[in-house]
């Protein structure tokens, strides 16, 4: 499959708009085993001033990247083996992201099945942690751009119409109550009880 970049002024910068936007997007992730690509069916915004949001306590060593220009890879470890890959949003110096939870496998489903050890096709990239794993996402890409990085980025969804919904977040307990995550309505590769995913 061929996928275009998105250019940088396609993408806002205001969280919520960021992460509606990013719904029908394509991830690519270009390594030595071959290339993944998978369709973004699932985000979470993560503002400013929220108790949620890595950035709420400050500026640190690991959550640095929320705090630079919007639109950088913000990659953070979980459980001590999981990674989550999010995009910073914001203007410069304003800490808050968007994590990408989940994606609709386009390309690489033979390796993305290899590095997850699975044959299930919507579960390759059903949740952040597993999406990471499938598109061997890892701290080293923290802080790259998405939109110029040879790598990892972010390219156009091309003509697929997308509904777009929102619910509470998942997996959080600080301000899980806010309708800050978007997803694909219908789509059956986003994560979570189906209840929180109507159509």
């Amino acid at each position: 499959m061929t996928f275009a970049r998105l250019s940088p002024d396609v993408l806002p910068i205001e969280t919520r708009a960021l992460a509606q936007a990013l719904i029908g997007c394509v991830l690519v992730r270009e390594s030595p085993d071959g290339t993944t690509a998978g369709l973004i069916v699932e985000t979470e915004a993560y503002l400013p001033d929220d108790p949620a949001c890595h950035a709420y306590r400050g500026r640190s060593v690991r959550n640095a990247t929320l705090f630079g220009p919007p639109h950088r890879a913000y990659v953070y470890q979980i459980y001590g083996r999981n990674f989550c890959f999010n995009v910073s949003s914001e203007v410069d110096g304003q800490g808050a992201g968007v994590l990408v939870r989940a994606a609709e496998p386009l390309e690489g489903l033979a390796l993305m099945s290899r590095r997850r050890a699975t044959q299930n096709t919507r579960d390759l990239c059903r949740g952040p942690g597993r999406l990471c794993e499938a598109f061997a996402i890892d701290r080293s890409l923290d802080g790259v751009d998405p939109l110029t990085h040879p790598q990892l980025w972010i390219g156009a969804g091309g003509a697929r119409a997308m509904r777009v919904r929102r619910s509470r977040r998942i997996g959080v307990t600080q301000a899980a109550h806010r309708r800050l995550r978007f997803y694909a309505a219908g789509s059956p590769y986003v994560s979570g009880a189906a209840r929180l995913s109507p159509a």
